[in-house]
């Protein structure tokens, strides 16, 4: 290591310099020579290794050393690897040896070589202890913070950024190496730089400071954070660890809250919170307004006392059971009122599944279930007699018909038409004939029990079911009463009416086994109780059915009829009494079915009116006949007149129907005189409105009218003064036993003597003796008709009646 050309002094004076070099180092030094000799060492040596001052000296062999490797956790390792390196003459080696007392020894070894030999061994020795110690804690707080979910920046004085964590990247979207250039203001825009030192010196004072703020990302995604500044000075220099965590879920939810809390509020369904027993923690302010109790009169009370609706226990069970439970209830309000409410109840369990909170929502719907009740009854019940309507009616017979077969029972349904309501109604008017309904459902009402269903279903029809009626001997007395209680007055105010019942009745299972058919079939008893003269009632036989069905196959043929050419008119001589000469004759149609020949009018026509067929068949009856008359005042007499019956259908159906006819007489160059259009008693009963207006236009076109089988019904001597009646027809029912002195005498004289009276012609019906001609020309009756002069005859066969009248 020196030149060994030195002296002796030079020599004493380098190792003098040599020894003052190696106290001065803070590294501990041992220098061995080639011959295992201590050349040299320093105090930082000795220190390192615990070696008393005095054991040991230059000179010293290095075998006496080895006691102090004792100390490392590895000594034979380490001896084992001196022993190799030490073979190896030029071989360097590091190493860090570890202390038995937990230092932390830096080894480096150098050998030194002159001339190709090993003259020296240098050993330098640093305890870096503290430094590993402190990598140490540097990477486990580093590690540390690179799993914290939150952002952390260790920031300098001047705003740079001298640390970051991975979830500062992850969360800005920048690199470590991106970030370690930036400062505060690059990723909060919100931070004025002006007040920076301010805020340093602010947040020195306090140590630490939290703050809500905002980030920005690389992407230019704007975060909201809440930051954590702590303030610490390690070597007098002072620092800033910042913790910031992305709040943005945290700002959902307190904005969810918020909203929750506005809803909570202002919300106009009532809202109730409650305990794990049941006990009402909280109510809002729209369950005060609905049920008028404040928080302090609920508060701790059992929910269950706020809802006492007669399903409360089934509520309840499944509250428990599902832990849920949805409908409608029943409840009071606090001033006792009874309200309607949709409620709902959820339970909130916790983690164990117990029962935490449940909370109770509602609305008063005491409005709405009033609009449904409202809105049920008018669909079900006839608003005029507040019985049940034809779609509850069907309902009840649908149920009570499935009873009557589970227990193998009988049922009647009873079919009810008021008869003569319609000339009631028309006479008195809508309101007097809505309370003559109205007394008549009472009364149908009182005939039965309680248990029978009665219903309106439109007009004047009623309907009754009869259930459990055991023998058909009940419901006939039921019909009895019935019948007896309707033909009673009925006081409409200051106007007395009388009607009376015709009723159908049918047996379910006898009669008909389901729904439709019994209906069917009771009205057409019904029916047939009106043919056979009102006012009584009978019950369906299988008959009825057959001649339902003969109706049915009729009107369908009748829609044919008109087209195919199957009408044909005849005509029926009126003859002037006095003189025996035949100025007029009755138009009367007549239909050839093609399979069943000739068909009577009187079981056509009333079809006809059914089906509204009667206006197309009388319009093609007034041109007919119309033709036919235009010939016959040329050729037999220009005074001639021919009666065409109108029915009271067609007024009804056809109100411009007076105008056509009166252009259809202008057309053919007819006067209006040339026709009489006959009617019956019962159409002057609806002489309001349309009617009216029909007969008082054909009086103004110069068409005479006349009226048929006077005295059968409600005849009034003002409607035959008001609509200037031309002829009035004695009904030959009492023109049938004509005798003199009889009452019929007296009451076709009387007819005859007041018509006279009021201007009026007469014309007898039915007249088929000579005797009861003599007797009502005698009477002074004008006209007569019947099979003593002719029965009626088609055009050919009637004008060869005229031409032998006339020889």
């Amino acid at each position: 290591m020196l030149h060994s050309e030195q002296n002796p002094s030079q020599l004493r004076q380098s190792l003098a310099i040599l020894q003052a070099a190696l106290d001065s180092t803070a590294d501990a030094i041992l220098v061995i020579d080639a011959a295992g000799r201590v050349a040299a060492f320093n105090p930082q040596f000795k220190r390192i290794w615990g070696i008393a001052d005095t054991s040991l000296n230059v000179g010293d062999s290095a075998e006496s050393l080895r006691y102090i490797f004792g100390q490392l956790k590895q000594a034979d390792e380490f001896l084992r690897r001196v022993d190799a390196i030490y073979r190896e003459s030029k071989l360097r080696h590091y190493q860090e040896l570890e202390f038995k007392d937990g230092r932390i020894i830096e080894s480096y070894y150098q050998p030194q070589i002159a001339d190709g030999e090993t003259v020296a061994r240098v050993w330098s020795f640093r305890d870096i202890t503290e430094q590993k110690n402190s990598r140490r804690r540097l990477a486990q707080l580093s590690f540390g913070m690179d799993q914290m979910q939150d952002s952390a920046y260790l920031i300098a004085e001047d705003a740079r950024f001298l640390y970051i964590n991975n979830q500062s990247c992850k969360t800005l979207g920048y690199s470590h190496r991106e970030l370690l250039q930036m400062c505060v203001f690059d990723i909060d825009p919100l931070f004025p730089k002006a007040v920076w030192s301010e805020h340093w010196l602010e947040l020195k004072s306090r140590r630490s400071v939290t703050v809500e703020t905002l980030h920005q990302t690389k992407h230019g995604e704007i975060l909201p954070v809440e930051v954590v500044a702590n303030y610490f000075e390690y070597g007098n220099v002072g620092y800033n660890l910042a913790i910031a965590r992305d709040i943005r879920e945290r700002k959902r939810v307190e904005e969810a809250l918020q909203q929750a809390a506005l809803i909570y509020q202002h919300s106009s369904e009532a809202m109730l919170l409650a305990d794990a027993d049941d006990r009402i923690l909280t109510i809002n302010p729209a369950f005060t307004a609905i049920t008028g109790y404040e928080a302090d009169e609920v508060v701790g009370k059992h929910i269950g006392l706020l809802n006492r609706d007669i399903h409360s226990e089934a509520m309840w069970q499944a509250i428990r059971k599902d832990g849920h439970w949805r409908g409608e209830v029943w409840d009071k309000r606090k001033n006792g009122e009874s309200f309607a409410k949709a409620l709902t109840v959820n339970t909130i369990f916790d983690a164990n599944r117990q029962v935490h909170r449940r909370m109770a929502l509602f609305s008063d719907i005491t409005e709405k279930k009033q609009a449904e009740g409202l809105i049920w009854q008018q669909a079900n019940f006839d608003p005029l007699t507040q019985l049940p309507n034809r779609r509850m009616f069907h309902d009840r017979l649908g149920h009570d018909i499935k009873k009557a077969k589970r227990e193998c029972s009988r049922l009647a349904v009873l079919f009810i038409d008021l008869d003569l309501f319609k000339e009631v109604n028309d006479t008195l008017g809508h309101d007097m004939g809505d309370r003559l309904l109205q007394i008549a459902a009472q009364r149908i009402v009182a005939s039965v029990r309680e248990t029978d269903t009665v219903a309106r279903l439109g007009g004047d029809e009623f309907t009754v079911i009869l259930g459990e009626v055991g023998d058909p001997s009940n419901v006939e007395r039921i019909a009895r009463d019935l019948l007896e209680r309707m033909t009673e007055c009925f006081e409409l105010g200051n106007e007395v009416a009388y009607i009376s019942t015709s009723i159908g009745i049918a047996f379910f299972p006898d009669d008909a086994g389901d729904l439709k058919s019994l209906l069917k079939h009771a009205d057409q008893a019904m029916y047939e109780a009106k043919r056979l003269g009102r006012n009584q009632y009978c019950f369906f036989i299988p008959a009825m059915q057959e001649a339902a069905q003969s109706r049915l196959r009729l009107s369908n043929d009748l829609r044919h009829a008109v087209t195919d050419g199957q009408f044909f008119l005849c005509y029926q001589p009126i003859v002037e009494l006095a003189s025996g000469r035949v100025r007029k004759a009755e138009a009367l149609i007549r239909w050839s079915h093609p399979q069943r020949g000739i068909v009577s009018p009187s079981e056509f026509i009333p079809i006809a009116e059914e089906t509204g067929l009667i206006c197309q068949i009388g319009n093609w009856t007034f041109q007919q006949a119309a033709k036919q008359l235009l010939v016959w005042q040329a050729s037999i007499d220009p005074g001639f007149q021919i009666t065409i019956n109108k029915s009271p259908v067609q007024f009804r159906n056809e109100r411009d129907s007076h105008r056509d006819w009166r252009d259809q007489l202008q057309a053919l160059n007819l006067a209006g005189n040339s026709i009489v259009i006959e009617i019956t008693e019962g159409l002057l009963l609806e002489a309001s409105g349309s009617v009216a207006e029909q007969l008082l236009a054909f009086r103004d076109a110069g068409i005479q009218v006349s009226l048929d089988d006077f005295g059968t019904g409600y005849s009034s001597l003002s409607y035959l003064k008001k609509f200037d009646i031309d002829y009035i027809k004695i009904d030959q029912s009492f023109v049938r036993n004509l005798a003199a002195g009889s009452d019929d005498m007296a009451l076709c004289e009387a007819i005859i003597v007041m018509a006279h009276k009021l201007g009026i012609k007469v014309v007898a019906e039915g007249i088929e003796t000579g005797n009861q001609r003599e007797l009502l020309a005698a009477a002074g009756c004008d006209y007569g008709q019947g099979y003593l002069f002719a029965r009626p005859l088609q055009a050919a066969d009637f004008e060869r009646l005229l031409a032998e009248t006339a020889d």
